[in-house]
Parts: C-alpha cells; sequence; structure tokens
C-alpha cells in the first residue's frame, strides 16, 4: 500500500491579519509550512508528497522543498480551488496519475505544523480494514446547539461528540469518487475532508488525536506555536 501526502497550502490566511498567508511565516527561522514537509518527508510510511499551492507561492516553495523535503519525496503541485474541498479534488486528480485506488491519501494543512511521527504512523496503521481515518478529539466543554445563535436550544450529548483533526487518510478511489458525486455544487458546502466520505458511506475509523497538534488560524495560535518551538 502506497500513502501519498497531500499538503494543503493553498488558502490566503486572512483571518490572522498578516501581509502573507499564516503557512508561509517564519517561525524559528523557517516557513511554518517546513515543518510538517520535513515530518512528512521523514516518515518511512509516506511515500510521495503533493502540495496545493497558489502559483505565486511555488518558487518559494521549490527552495524549501531543497533543505525540508529531506528524502525527496515532492511530486508535484496542484492549484488551489475555490474552497478546501475542491483543492483537495485538484490534489487527488493528480495524485490519481501516480496512485492506485487502493492506496490512500494522507490529507493534511500546512497550517498544522506540529505533525508528529506517532500521528502518521497511527493514521496509516488505522487504515486496516477501512475506508478511511479521522484523527479526533472529544469535547471537554459542554455542548450547546442554538437555531438563531442568541438562544440556547438544546443540550448535545457531549459524549457523541468529537472534533475532528488532520491528517485525515482515504483510500484514493473511493475518497475521490465520493468527491465527484458531489460536484459541481454540492462540494462547495463541504466543511471538513471527512464530510463527503460519511456521505458517500464509507467506513472512516476514528482514532485519538493530539492535542498538541494545533492549527494556526488566529495571532494567538501562532504565538503559542512560536513558545513551543522555543521551548523545544
Amino acid at each position: 500500500m502506497k500513502t501519498v501526502a497531500l499538503i494543503l497550502s493553498g488558502g490566503s490566511g486572512v483571518r490572522l491579519g498578516a501581509d502573507i498567508p499564516k503557512q508561509y511565516i517564519e517561525v524559528n527561522d523557517r516557513p511554518v509550512i517546513s515543518y510538517c514537509i520535513e515530518r512528512l518527508s521523514r516518515h518511512e510510511a509516506v511515500s510521495a508528497i503533493q502540495i496545493v499551492a497558489s502559483q505565486e507561492w511555488q518558487e518559494p516553495i521549490r527552495g524549501w522543498l531543497e533543505q525540508y523535503d529531506v528524502n525527496r519525496k515532492f511530486c508535484g503541485f496542484s492549484p488551489p480551488g475555490e474552497n478546501r474541498q475542491l483543492s483537495i479534488c485538484h490534489g487527488l486528480e493528480d495524485i490519481r496519475a501516480y496512485a492506485g485506488d487502493l492506496d490512500v491519501v494522507l490529507i493534511h494543512d500546512a497550517a498544522r505544523p506540529l505533525l508528529s511521527e506517532q500521528m502518521i504512523t497511527d493514521c496509516v496503521e488505522a487504515m486496516e480494514g477501512h475506508d478511511g481515518v479521522m484523527p479526533v478529539l472529544p469535547m471537554k466543554d459542554t455542548v450547546y446547539r442554538s437555531v438563531d445563535g442568541k438562544t440556547v436550544s438544546e443540550l448535545l450529548e457531549r459524549t457523541q461528540i468529537y472534533a475532528g483533526q488532520a491528517p485525515e487518510a482515504f483510500r484514493i478511489g473511493l475518497y475521490h469518487e465520493a468527491n465527484q458525486r458531489l460536484c459541481p455544487d454540492k462540494i462547495m458546502e463541504i466543511n471538513g475532508s471527512t464530510e463527503p466520505a460519511v456521505m458517500a458511506g464509507m467506513n472512516i475509523a476514528m482514532i485519538p488525536g493530539d492535542e498538541g497538534n494545533i492549527k494556526i488560524t488566529t495571532k494567538n495560535d501562532l504565538e503559542r506555536f512560536r513558545r513551543m518551538v522555543s521551548a523545544e
């Protein structure tokens, strides 16, 4: 079984309010995206790396790959889509040129730099007997639903609710079919990578997530990452 890592790096990161997308901001003298590139390149279970990135950033990324793609697994760039899920679809189309339907795509966000070797291992190993894998974290706080966003409509059962993380892993053939069924319109309504798989009835296993596997979305997230890197 071949595992291809698909790094999503096409976002603009507008919520951070920086001059450049968050995944290209330097932390400890290296761009945020370089941390997951290096981790995925070093992992023995990862056979190839595909990166979704806009044209203007592809040349800088090539320079970083020279330093951080230590095992030379990079295979190519894919163009960003109108939303995250269409970016995934573009990456899948390119990956299918060199990977089979039964192989695995491991989808990860460039803005999640603290991807651990163990998380990659757990995702790949959990694919045995399943169509996909999603790391999750249990909800610690009481969770409510609100219809109007102003008042509480109901209390939800916390033990049945989980927060999904990346990376998420899927059988390439089944996952590609699941996404194609939603094109061209419904794909724009997808908010999470696993949603098309669930809608298609794919068998998705949940595995324990990693509290340290943070996604950089706000300035506070970026500062937290800076502190964590400095502490190491």
